[in-house]
């Protein structure tokens, strides 16, 4: 059975980047090597692999992605953390939290 991955990189400038793939220690080998100018964590070195979820439908793994993209910076964080509680905190008042500087929330995705 075929397995896909969601993951979360933090990058040297503190930003998130969240990513979909079909080989985690593949993909996240590329973003270290730097192969792909045009990837967000190209000049963001030293990067490192916070959190990843596996998934075997791919339909799945794009909809989490695709969630998760759409987070609060102190939301990714709680599931970094896998803190549960802090993500349905997050959710139900995230207009109590704020919003994070877009360069912190900086979120972004490579289709391989």
């Amino acid at each position: 059975m075929k397995s896909y991955f969601v993951y979360i990189i933090k990058c040297s400038d503190n930003s998130y980047y969240t990513g979909f793939t079909n080989d985690i220690e593949r993909r996240f080998n590329e973003h270290v090597s730097g192969r792909n100018k045009s990837c967000y964590t190209f000049n963001k070195h030293p990067l490192e692999l916070m959190w990843f979820e596996t998934f075997n439908d791919v339909l799945d793994a794009i909809a989490t992605e695709k969630k998760i993209k759409g987070w609060s910076r102190i939301k990714k964080e709680a599931l970094i953390e896998n803190n549960w509680d802090k993500i349905e905190l997050y959710s139900k008042n995230y207009s109590q939290f704020g919003k994070p500087n877009i360069d912190e929330s900086s979120t972004s995705s490579d289709r391989q």
